[in-house]
């Protein structure tokens, strides 16, 4: 478990703050050069209108190409059954809510975000995957949680939960995964993918139940990083009240998928709802990519494709799912934004 922090809180340039999160406190020093280059882009002028430049055309780009797109082939939930993607789109609502209070195991309860908090770090990451390249929704997240009124929570301790609840998304993902990899209809390279993560999710299993007594050790407690650790690792009653919650949200996941590549007209088969919920979460895992979203559709189409659907449809079916996706993700942002906006309303109104 994690214990509250008694140094004083700094506060940081977003852009700093943004290398912080994005930064696991393992690497920190190894990272030194680049915070450095960092702070010098943001005192550029010149390099900060380039970036913001570049990322301009970028979006402006991808807006062009995504509209073209449904100009010829038309908006991706169009051609559904509305009665089953509305109930899919509430499943991923209800599996956000699950994430959030799964997240907020990983915390201290004196320096636990609100639920609100943590839900609108996820929609804001579901948001900022669109554009950005992997992992800088991880970076997204720490940003709006620190930056919600009231969070107790510093950067590093932030960073340490992400890295945590990284390792119980592997642990919630192994039993989908080697359901998936049993069941029949499934190709052999499939399968192998699958078995891949479930191998990866018994191996996270080991290492979380470990982590707690390892940290006791006099060994780990000899290193700088060991001692900061130590005192904040998720004990294995909260690691397995977390692993709980994010396994439901997964099965929540995987049943409005179920409901949604019924409603679009692939099928209604638990196999594929499970090959396309593990290679989304597999390729959202990866080190980088052109962009988090673009990369988890990618997955998910070609699992699809891999599995007999045909390109034009199995395309077609991974972007609507990565569009609602994203739609309750923004829903989520904007409830929690809202609800925040609301109740400072009220105690100033009450302070009057």
């Amino acid at each position: 478990m994690s214990v509250p922090e008694r140094s004083p809180r700094v506060r940081l340039h977003p852009v700093e703050a943004l290398a912080a999160a994005a930064v696991p406190v393992v690497l920190e020093s190894r990272y030194d050069v680049l915070v450095a280059s960092l702070a010098r882009l943001r005192n550029s002028r010149r390099s900060r209108w380039g970036l913001a430049l570049g990322y301009g055309l970028f979006a402006v780009g991808l807006a062009l190409l995504a509209a073209r797109h449904f100009a010829h082939s038309g908006w991706p939930l169009g051609r559904g059954r509305p009665g089953l993607l509305v109930a899919a789109g509430a499943l991923l609502l209800l599996a956000q809510a699950l994430k959030a209070l799964g997240w907020g195991r990983l915390f201290a309860v004196g320096e636990r975000p609100s639920p609100f908090a943590l839900a609108a770090g996820n929609g804001g990451a579901a948001l900022i995957g669109v554009i950005l390249p992997g992992r800088f929704d991880d970076a997204m997240r720490i940003a709006v949680v620190r930056r919600y009124p009231g969070c107790p929570a510093g950067i590093r301790v932030l960073c340490l939960s992400l890295v945590m609840l990284g390792l119980i998304d592997c642990v919630a993902l192994a039993p989908l995964a080697l359901v998936a990899a049993v069941l029949p209809g499934v190709g052999w390279g499939v399968r192998a993918g699958l078995a891949v993560v479930a191998v990866a999710g018994a191996m996270a299993a080991a290492l979380i139940l470990a982590l707690p007594r390892l940290s006791g050790t006099s060994h780990f407690l000899r290193f700088r990083l060991g001692r900061w650790l130590g005192p904040r690792m998720t004990s294995r009653v909260m690691a397995v009240q977390a692993w709980a919650l994010v396994s439901a949200c997964w099965y929540v996941r995987a049943m409005g998928l179920f409901l949604l590549l019924g409603g679009l007209g692939v099928g209604f088969s638990v196999p594929l709802a499970l090959l396309f919920l593990c290679a989304g979460a597999a390729a959202a895992a990866l080190p980088i990519g052109p962009a988090g979203a673009a990369t988890q559709i990618g997955a998910g189409a070609a699992s699809l494709i891999a599995s007999g659907i045909g390109t034009s449809q199995a395309l077609a079916a991974a972007l609507a799912v990565g569009v609602l996706g994203v739609l309750s993700g923004a829903a989520v942002f904007v409830a929690a934004l809202v609800w925040r906006a609301a109740l400072s309303l009220a105690a100033l109104a009450e302070s009057r």
